[in-house]
């Protein structure tokens, strides 16, 4: 209970919510919640017969009526404070994430090559398309992506972490967000979104609730507890005209008011499920929130909670993306000295992550310092897709580093030889999962690079939890399939789809979607893009690109896989509390059935007395009694609407049986002993 009580100890969010639920009681606002409009409505007709009951038109006793008129107003105003506490949360953060969001001057420069050409603009006024320039010290002015330089980013504003991260252009590290610092370097920006629709304002919309909609299975259980409340509106109306004609055809006074059958009417309407539903909707979000991921939609929270394939990209994901050099392997009787002299030689120019590491393990094994370029007259030869290798000339020499069938072709073609000893090396390091990148020297194999891939820690246990789940694993990787086995063992996935394409990723989708399967995907590159778009649940990664994180109805701000463990886990609770409260509901009005009915028509049909096994004093002391408790339940059950029903990690089935025997046993159960003290409370003070 620890969430939901710090929301109550927040005097804030407490005063908040208490005024907000005055504000809600117009009727615009009552009437996006139909349950609880008939109470509205109740309220409003027993408020009237008061005044009429005072003129001497009497339905019943004026104090009777002016107390079941208080109580629904009550209960009207409990079901709005549920719906406005849970808002609470969601109103402080918007309030804290537009604090953090402010107006800042841009450096706007005409393109990429006229960096010195800066115009000063209001952030405000920048358009998708238009490029800046942020230097140290600088806010990042909007969203975009990073298309030249290199720098770190400060973005706690956003994730609450506050250990900065590297934005560059290139790769799948290239997205900013508005309102966030460049604490070192400088980077160019194509801004991405226009005025009010950045991430940010997302952030803020959904937070707030401002754009939360219902969801397909809350608007379905809306509709079942509309149908159920027309059907007691109906019955209630019917029990007036029946006792009144059998009054009549006895020749006795019909003691059955107007105000007891409203009474009866709201007992016996969902109003406990219906209060609180909203509430768990919108405390469902918060908790998401919390957890640090934005969710675009309800919908996304739902389907998570039913998913059971889970499809992972590798890089980024379960890795952390950047390969990085760990050992330096000579072949066919090389130095090692001289392959780790050539491979950093080859990647001095080379500004990728791996090849920031390689010259870093080749300083740190070997002492190889940075030297001076111009006086070697070095020619680099960049990577590209044709020749899929990059390197460096220099004074008649050749040295060129590539993929183990990249470099093989080359060296064939210069008349060489591949020995076998070098696709021995390449074999291994591939089979214990890293990347082997081979290093020539004018037509002659040095030897090879180990560049490893490091998987995120703590990974192997989450999958371990997801299988309790029932949700299957699927690292999809662009590894040839011996990497992909072995990457995928380490991390305890389930399965793995190696040399994956973005229509390999897009089609297993659909082929799991055609097969009755929900899928979840995380990602964080462009090339995921598709295949996030096609999944029930896509959550893309904070560290992204900005085409991923359109794609995706989620986005994870700490950018960790194993953040879906959170996002299904919260995703089942909703569904176990809206589950669970209206079992509660619904045997709740078995039990408040028993309470008023018998001693309501008691007067008329006295054999109904056996069926006050309650004992309960009188007919007004019963309506009293039940109208009191259908209030106060909806105030002691908001805790547990906010905090959710405890998620256990058993199959599906025995969570139904364990929530059925609890919520609805304890649903039948409870009206029947608080309604009796209730009822021995009432009696004894003389209210009744």
């Amino acid at each position: 209970m620890k969430e939901s009580n710090s929301i109550f100890k927040d005097k804030n969010i407490l005063k908040r919510a208490i005024k907000d639920s005055f504000v809600k009681l117009s009727p615009k606002a009552q009437k996006e919640n139909p349950v609880m409009f008939i109470v509205y409505i109740s309220s409003i007709i027993t408020t009237i017969l008061y005044f009429l009951a005072l003129g001497g038109i009497k339905d019943n006793s004026p104090s009777f009526i002016l107390g079941i008129a208080i109580l629904l107003w009550f209960t009207v105003l409990f079901a709005n404070f549920a719906e406005a506490i849970a808002e609470g949360r969601g109103k402080a953060q918007a309030d804290a994430l537009r604090s953090a969001k402010k107006e800042v001057l841009a450096n706007k420069i005409p393109s990429i090559k006229e960096v010195t050409n800066i115009t000063k603009v209001n952030s405000t006024d920048l358009k998708k398309g238009d490029i800046v320039i942020v230097s140290t010290g600088e806010q990042i002015p909007a969203d975009g992506e990073v298309i030249d330089g290199a720098a770190s980013v400060d973005e706690s504003a956003i994730t609450g972490e506050s250990a900065p991260v590297i934005r560059e252009s290139g790769g799948d590290r290239s997205a900013v967000t508005g309102g966030t610092t460049v604490i070192s370097d400088f980077i160019v920006i194509r801004i991405s979104s226009n005025p009010g629709e950045g991430f940010m304002d997302k952030m803020i919309e959904m937070v707030e609730g401002a754009s939360r909609k219902k969801t397909p299975n809350e608007k379905a259980l809306e509709i079942l507890l509309v149908s159920l409340t027309i059907i007691f509106l109906i019955v209630t109306a019917a029990l007036y005209t029946y006792s009144h004609f059998i009054a009549t055809e006895a020749g006795e006074i019909n003691n059955t008011s107007i105000t007891s059958l409203i009474a009866l009417l709201v007992c016996l309407a969902p109003t406990t499920i219906g209060a609180l539903l909203s509430a768990i909707g919108i405390a469902g979000m918060s908790r998401l929130n919390q957890a640090n991921v934005l969710a675009m939609s309800g919908r996304a929270i739902e389907a998570a909670g039913d998913v059971d394939i889970l499809m992972l990209d590798k890089t980024g994901t379960i890795t952390l993306g950047n390969r990085k050099a760990s050992e330096f392997i000579p072949v066919d009787g090389v130095d090692a000295l001289e392959l780790a002299d050539a491979a950093q030689l080859s990647s001095l120019a080379d500004e990728t992550p791996e090849g920031r590491s390689i010259v870093v393990l080749a300083k740190e094994e070997f002492g190889i310092r940075g030297r001076d370029i111009k006086d070697m007259n070095l020619s680099f030869v960049e990577f590209s897709a044709k020749t899929r290798m990059s390197g460096v000339d220099f004074n008649g020499n050749e040295i060129r580093k590539g993929a183990s069938d990249t470099i093989k072709n080359y060296i064939l073609e210069k008349g060489g030889s591949f020995s076998k000893e070098c696709e021995d090396v390449v074999m291994n390091i591939a089979n214990t999962g890293g990347t082997p990148l081979v290093v020539a020297k004018n037509g002659k194999v040095l030897g090879v690079i180990h560049l490893k891939d490091i998987v995120k820690q703590g990974v192997k246990e989450k999958f371990a939890d997801l299988r309790k789940m029932g949700i299957k694993t699927i690292m999809i990787t662009g590894d040839n399939p011996l990497t992909a086995a072995a990457i995928a063992a380490e991390a305890g996935v389930d399965d793995f789809l190696a040399e994956a394409t973005p229509e390999g990723k897009l089609n297993m989708i659909k082929d799991f979607q055609k097969k009755g399967h929900l899928v979840a995907m995380t990602g964080d590159g462009t090339n995921d893009a598709p295949a996030l778009a096609q999944a029930d649940v896509a959550v893309a990664m904070n560290t992204g690109t900005q085409a991923a994180k359109e794609a995706g109805n989620m986005v994870d701000l700490d950018s960790s896989p194993t953040k879906l463990i959170d996002i299904v886990r919260i995703g089942k609770q909703l569904l176990m509390t809206r589950g669970a409260l209206t079992t509660f509901s619904i045997a709740n009005d078995i039990a408040k059935y028993f309470a008023i009915i018998p001693p309501l028509f008691i007067g008329l049909y006295p054999e109904l007395n056996k069926l006050n096994i309650m004992g309960l004093s009188s007919p007004e002391s019963a309506i009293f009694s039940a109208v009191i408790y259908n209030a106060l339940i909806i105030i002691a059950l908001i805790p547990l609407a906010l905090k959710g029903v405890k998620y256990r990690e058993v199959p599906a089935s025995k969570l139904l049986s364990r929530n059925l025997l609890v919520y609805g046993l304890g649903g039948l159960v409870s009206p029947f002993i608080a309604i009796k003290i209730i009822d021995l409370i009432i009696t004894a003070l003389g209210i009744v």
